[in-house]
């Protein structure tokens, strides 16, 4: 198998993408859509119109806090369905978006009082809290470790990543994060967040 290098220079492609204007799921109904998204995870909703590929339908945008927008297509007729996916290629495996690191606590404070299991995992290079939604898709609400410049970012996996690899390690640790941004000049504060399994092999 060939190895395709890992770099946050632009590829050599006929063109490049701006960022993320909007993802779209087929969500079930209005109410259990608004109350989990803007109700409980906070997203204002900026948008509701009909779907113009299908008026029997609405389609609802969410603003996931940096401008990104989520939108769901649902019909009064379409009960949730609180189960697990089933995965298959070309599904979604899960969604993540960012929380402040300094919400982390009220969070899982949050999610428990609305009766929403979760599980909370030290990536390494940032902290995880998987969660469900009322229609059983994965919902990782993920922090970085250090605050990191939302343009500097890319730079800073990919340096991650060279150092990982350097270091013969199976994934990348606090330590390649912090060596990284030790050699990009990055004087980034870490956040405190709470200790937990890497969930490694789970």
């Amino acid at each position: 198998m060939s190895e395709y290098p890992v770099s946050d220079d632009l590829p050599d492609a006929p063109f490049h993408t701006t960022g993320v204007d909007h993802i779209t799921m087929i969500g079930s109904n209005e109410e259990d859509t608004i109350e989990f998204y803007r109700d409980l995870l906070g997203m204002p909703l900026v948008l509701r119109q009909p779907n113009l590929d299908d008026p029997n339908q609405t389609h609802l945008f969410f603003d996931a806090g940096d401008g990104r927008i989520l939108t769901f297509f649902v019909n009064e007729d379409r009960d949730s369905n609180p189960q697990p996916h089933r995965h298959r290629v070309g599904s979604v495996h899960h969604l993540s978006v960012s929380i402040d690191p300094h919400e982390f606590e009220t969070v899982m404070e949050s999610l428990e009082d609305a009766g929403h299991g979760f599980n909370v995992f030290d990536r390494g290079v940032f902290h995880s809290l998987y969660t469900r939604d009322h229609n059983g898709l994965v919902i990782e609400l993920a922090t970085d470790k250090y605050e990191i410049p939302d343009d500097r970012r890319g730079e800073v996996l990919a340096k991650t990543q060279e150092i990982r690899e350097a270091d013969g390690a199976d994934y990348a640790e606090a330590e390649h994060l912090e060596e990284a941004l030790d050699e990009l000049g990055l004087d980034a504060e870490p956040v405190e967040l709470p200790d937990a399994p890497t969930g490694a092999g789970v």
